[in-house]
């Protein structure tokens, strides 16, 4: 549901199939034919980094074809039938590497910062199905107060704001402070409110707002709406059954502003076909 896969996998698969764990983790990891498998995106990752070799540097170059040649040979085979956990920590990690690698080894220009919106809306979105999907299991299971703990910290985890989270909370772990803080939480990268508001920050260095005349206009004006909104966001002001309805307005909103990117500033206008005269 978080990748966006779930009518997918049940039509291939059928609905008892997302019961199987390993079928489940299989297809979000090899299956090629699912475009958001871990395979089919670092391959994807790679084919758009060497299409603008010329910008990336040598060092994100070689951190992203190392990964895409270690994922297609027999070694991240072995290590996922036998050490899970270490298999996906080894993809979380070179992953971090070539984030840290396009910060401190590229020129901090238009290029970087068309790559890091790219990355601040990807989290906007992931943050947002991963904790949407998670709120709405946890309130309908009825769980145990010690398993539900359990659950809320292995979603922080997940969004590597475990040690973040209990710094600003003091060690109180519930459900509506793990919602708030994944939200809300203005200094933590991985936050809602902090990644939509770096994103506008990263536009407005591509095309300023007061210039007009430069393409973007559109996913500028929604993407500052957007920050705007949350801005206006507090802890106490989250209801509970809200939740759900706050995270999919900005999921909706995040695709709107991606889509507006896409069709102003990266879509190659079509030339007028001329009649050509005999």
């Amino acid at each position: 549901i978080v990748a966006g896969e779930i009518e997918a996998f049940t039509a291939r698969f059928g609905p008892a199939a997302t019961a199987d764990g390993e079928r489940v983790q299989h297809y979000l990891t090899w299956d090629d034919e699912n475009f958001a498998c871990l395979r089919r995106s670092v391959a994807a990752a790679r084919d758009n980094a060497r299409s603008i070799r010329e910008v990336i540097s040598l060092e994100v170059w070689e951190a992203i074809n190392e990964l895409h040649l270690w994922l297609g040979g027999p070694d991240a085979q072995a290590e996922y039938q036998d050490e899970r956990y270490g298999f996906y920590r080894r993809v979380r990690s070179a992953t971090q590497l070539t984030l840290g690698l396009l910060r401190s080894t590229m020129l901090h220009d238009d290029p970087l910062d068309f790559i890091w919106l790219g990355v601040l809306l990807e989290r906007v979105g992931q943050t947002s199905r991963i904790l949407d999907v998670h709120h709405h299991a946890m309130s309908a299971a009825g769980l145990h107060p010690i398993v539900e703990t359990a659950l809320w910290l292995s979603l922080l985890r997940a969004c590597s704001g475990f040690e973040s989270f209990m710094k600003r909370s003091r060690g109180a772990v519930t459900g509506s402070a793990v919602a708030a803080f994944l939200l809300l939480e203005a200094h933590f990268p991985r936050s809602v409110r902090y990644c939509v508001h770096s994103a506008r920050d990263r536009l407005a260095e591509i095309r300023p707002p007061d210039e007009e005349r430069l393409p973007g206009a559109r996913a500028w004006r929604r993407l500052a709406a957007l920050d705007e909104w949350l801005a206006g966001k507090t802890a106490d002001s989250l209801d509970h059954g809200q939740i759900h309805v706050l995270l999919t307005h900005v999921v909706d909103e995040t695709a709107a502003i991606c889509q507006a990117i896409s069709e102003e500033m990266l879509t190659r206008p079509q030339r007028p076909v001329r009649d050509e005269v005999a």
